[in-house]
């Protein structure tokens, strides 16, 4: 059978990030993508202009249906915006005991620096969300705000995973995209078992939003088609790299990568 991912997330109108990313990624690798939609925000390349939020009940409604029927081999949440919002998350995973892995992908800033998460949420995200977590995928800044202090360089960055794992979650994938300059991306996977770095060509182009949500999704995919935390991760990371390498170019700001790479290049 398919593999069967349930994505809990805001949608992006643009198109690159948020559900709308998550439900290429998902299909791209193979999988089948349901969705909780959390949120609908107005945005494009150049910014996000507009979030109207989804009733947490509602929420909760759209989970519990996909849940009953169709069923998940996997879940994965992005923007939960508010901490009504991830406590109403928290309740379901919580009440069905689902057998399923969890990639958390803590979304607090969007590409363009608008906020996505309202910060008094973040302790509720730190407290009730990232201990269900079989993954937590964080940004540099993210993790500096889930840790309450900054994480200077790729150095400090085995540390900061660590202290993360310390938060409950069965494993951390910290990102290093956002360190400024270097020809080489760094990311940090931490586990019981140890700390692993994983290195590849930084590819420079503004073309990267939605880069966060793409990488989780794609993580959450493997784990739900059977493959092991650090296989899923090494798929993740070359799906991301190529979609990135290929991105096409659209918008005037922060534009799309290249989702459908799999399925066939952009003309």
């Amino acid at each position: 059978m398919i593999a069967r991912v349930l994505i809990v997330a805001g949608s992006d109108s643009g198109g690159g990030a948020g559900i709308q990313a998550d439900i290429k990624t998902v299909t791209a690798l193979g999988g089948f993508a349901a969705t909780a939609v959390t949120a609908l925000t107005a945005q494009n390349t150049r910014g996000v202009f507009g979030v109207v939020g989804v009733a947490p009940e509602f929420i909760q409604q759209q989970m519990r249906v996909v849940l009953d029927d169709i069923g998940a081999d996997a879940i994965k949440t992005g923007m939960l915006h508010s901490a009504a919002v991830i406590d109403a998350v928290c309740e379901v995973l919580e009440a069905r005991e689902t057998k399923a892995p969890l990639v958390v992908d803590p979304v607090m800033v969007a590409q363009s620096g608008d906020s996505l998460l309202e910060s008094d949420a973040v302790a509720t995200l730190a407290r009730r969300l990232v201990p269900l977590a079989a993954v937590l995928t964080p940004n540099l800044p993210e993790a500096a705000r889930l840790l309450g202090r900054e994480i200077g360089g790729v150095a400090e960055m085995p540390d900061a995973a660590r202290a993360l794992l310390d938060l409950g979650p069965g494993a951390v994938l910290l990102k290093g995209g956002h360190l400024d300059g270097g020809a080489t991306v760094t990311d940090v996977l931490a586990t019981a078992a140890g700390v692993e770095r994983f290195e590849s060509e930084r590819i420079e182009t503004r073309h990267n939003h939605g880069t966060g949500c793409t990488l989780a999704s794609a993580v959450a995919t493997g784990l739900a088609q059977g493959l092991d935390l650090r296989a899923a991760v090494v798929r993740a990371r070359a799906y991301l790299l190529e979609a990135l390498r290929s991105a096409p170019g659209l918008g005037h700001g922060h534009g799309p990568v290249n989702h459908g790479h799999t399925v066939r290049p952009f003309p």
